[in-house]
């Protein structure tokens, strides 16, 4: 038990016969323990006159835990019945003295009629006769005050501990929530009890801070002393007693003086850290401005596109009614031709035919006279001099504007394809290697658009974002949308797309390292990078450091890569007179996507510009 057990004063006098054994030395006598010193003395004799320590009269460990539980139980109880153990219910007072719910302590007096002796629950004390029930008016107000028992509600929620804060030591039962850490004592309190604790030392106040679970942290496991000292030599926080002993002749500072060096070393690199926070953050605003850019001006183009093809429909639809209408009005004007020839061709038919009856009817005639007459006027052919000469095609055709319409498809077919393939190309273009993250052995040349890997260490400065340990780089621009491009490989290249989170530095420790002892900066190793291997020999795809054999692509040295982000697909194609599918891969994108490549010994890759 800690030396300040004692809610109420310096010293605390407590009945030993609860506690001792029989045979003990302070049988049927009361004993003063001195909280400050730790010793106990018979209260007959001067309290300064402290003759033996707590050790010397064995005390056990459970006098101390049952000396602070009445101590503190009567601050938190006071307002209980000891019968029901509840809150006082119209409070009455009995001739000892102790206070009891009325209806409590008249049920228990009620049993003892027949003996016709009353006692008091707590003390035992006998009355006769039975005693008349005065009510308690000093509790009955702190009961009957709504505001005051708010009051100590809200005090109580306070003390309460929650799951989390830490504890006081000295209370039992019930803990309450420590506000003050002793760093001499090495205890907790709750505010009474560290309210004690401050009047048990007036003098030389202890040192203490706020409320910690790691006190346990500050103590010496070999001696049981305070940390308070710095092994500089060691690294090591250490107490006066491991200075004079296994740390002796080594550099030593106080644990404050050598935490003021330390902090200005933590405010730098905190200095760091917020300064890298606010380039990060503005590169964060800087790529959500640009994706937010990017997104409008999709929406705009789509917008336009769409209206573009309307209009354009609509002018086809217009074309199209317009070259129905000629189409139908040469059909009207032929057929009014024809039909007009038809009525002709119908009379003259008429004529021929009545002619023919006559001369018919003429050659069977007995009259010479007659027939000679008659044959003058038939022998003349009918129309044959006014009748006009009917001229038309059995084959009348408009092959002309099929012709036309069908070279308007033709040049509006090839003007779409073109225009199509210029707006694929804007994408196809727009990838350049950030020669902020290019490893020191990989040389980029072409306007940062083709690696090649060099034994020489290139001159590039340091930067957070270069690959150290793997022939790496990223490129510039990300994938936010829909994207297709194509590299040209040769030797043992790794093409990719990753997070730009991905890890560029080696950390020194094994972490860095995943089980086969390979770098997780690799690209394919980890969760945060996808990968297709390429070389003469092989080819395979990699993510989160699980291999995919695919079949060997050396016939062709282009590859082409298609990623539609919202979509979550990742496409690699072998490339040559024709497009060839190599893999693909179904997932989930959650952050921005940059083409990256690994580049190895005697090994290039060129990003392909159309």
């Amino acid at each position: 038990m800690s030396s300040t057990i004692n809610i109420h004063n310096r010293f605390l006098i407590y009945n030993i016969l609860q506690y001792m054994p029989s045979s003990g030395e302070f049988i049927d006598c009361h004993i003063c323990m001195c909280l400050r010193t730790r010793k106990c003395f018979s209260s007959e004799k001067s309290k300064l006159n402290c003759c033996r320590t707590v050790a010397e009269v064995s005390l056990p460990v459970s006098v101390y835990s049952k000396m602070a539980e009445s101590s503190v139980s009567l601050a938190q109880n006071q307002f209980n019945c000891s019968i029901c153990l509840n809150k006082l219910t119209d409070p009455v007072t009995i001739p000892c003295g102790h206070s009891y719910c009325k209806s409590c302590i008249t049920g228990c007096w009620d049993q003892d009629d027949q003996k016709g002796v009353y006692s008091c629950p707590q003390c035992r004390q006998t009355f006769t006769p039975r005693p008349v029930l005065g009510k308690n008016t000093m509790l009955v107000k702190v009961e009957d005050n709504p505001r005051k028992r708010k009051i100590q509600a809200a005090q109580l929620d306070h003390c309460y501990g929650e799951l989390g804060d830490v504890e006081c030591d000295v209370c039992t039962g019930s803990k309450n929530k420590a506000i003050k850490s002793c760093l001499v004592c090495l205890n907790s309190y709750c505010q009474t009890h560290f309210e004690r604790h401050e009047e048990f030392h007036p003098g030389k106040r202890h040192k203490v801070t706020n409320a910690t679970k790691r006190l346990q942290e500050m103590i010496c496991p070999q001696h049981d002393k305070l940390l308070e000292i710095f092994c500089r030599t060691d690294q090591h926080c250490i107490c006066y007693l491991c200075m004079l002993d296994e740390h002796k002749n080594h550099d030593h500072v106080s644990a404050a003086a050598e935490r003021t060096e330390k902090q200005t070393q933590l405010e730098e690199m905190q200095r760091k850290f917020q300064q890298r926070i606010q380039e990060r953050e503005k590169e964060l605003e800087e790529l959500r401005e640009t994706v937010d850019n990017y997104k409008r001006s999709a929406q705009t183009a789509v917008e336009d596109s769409e209206r573009i093809f309307t209009e354009l429909i609509h002018s086809i639809e217009r074309s199209r009614s317009e070259v129905t209408r000629l189409i139908r009005d040469q059909e009207k004007a032929a057929v009014s031709r024809a039909e007009v020839l038809l009525e002709q061709l119908k009379k003259e038919i008429e004529d021929l035919k009545r002619r023919d009856a006559e001369v018919d009817k003429l050659s069977h005639t007995d009259l010479h006279i007659h027939f000679l007459q008659s044959f003058q006027s038939l022998s003349v052919p009918p129309g044959s001099t006014d009748s006009p000469t009917i001229t038309y095609s059995s084959h009348c055709t408009f092959d002309d504007v099929e012709k036309s319409v069908s070279h308007l498809r033709e040049k509006l077919e090839h003007f779409c394809r073109e225009e199509i393939q210029n707006i694929h190309n804007k994408d196809f273009l727009q990838f350049t290697v950030d020669s902020n993250s290019v490893h020191k052995n990989l040389h980029l040349s072409k306007g940062d658009r083709e690696i090649t890997y060099t034994d020489t260490d290139q001159p590039y400065p340091d930067h957070p974002d270069r690959f150290d340990t793997l022939q790496q780089v990223l490129c510039r621009e990300s994938v936010c949308g829909r994207s297709y491009w194509e590299v040209e490989w040769s030797g043992e290249v790794e093409i990719s797309v990753s997070y730009k989170s991905i890890s560029r530095k080696r950390c020194g420790d094994d972490n860095v390292y995943n089980h086969d002892g390979y770098d997780k900066s690799d690209f394919g190793l980890n969760d945060k990078s996808w990968c297709l291997f390429c070389s003469d020999s092989s080819c395979s795809f990699w993510h989160n450091n699980t291999e995919t054999k695919l079949p060997e692509v050396s016939s062709s040295s282009r590859i082409g890569v298609y990623v539609d982000h919202g979509a979550g697909t990742l496409s690699f194609y072998s490339v040559s007179d024709t497009m060839t599918h190599i893999h693909r891969v179904q997932t989930t994108f959650t952050q921005p996507l940059y083409p990256g490549f690994g580049v190895y010994s005697v090994s290039a890759v060129k990003l392909v510009s159309k």
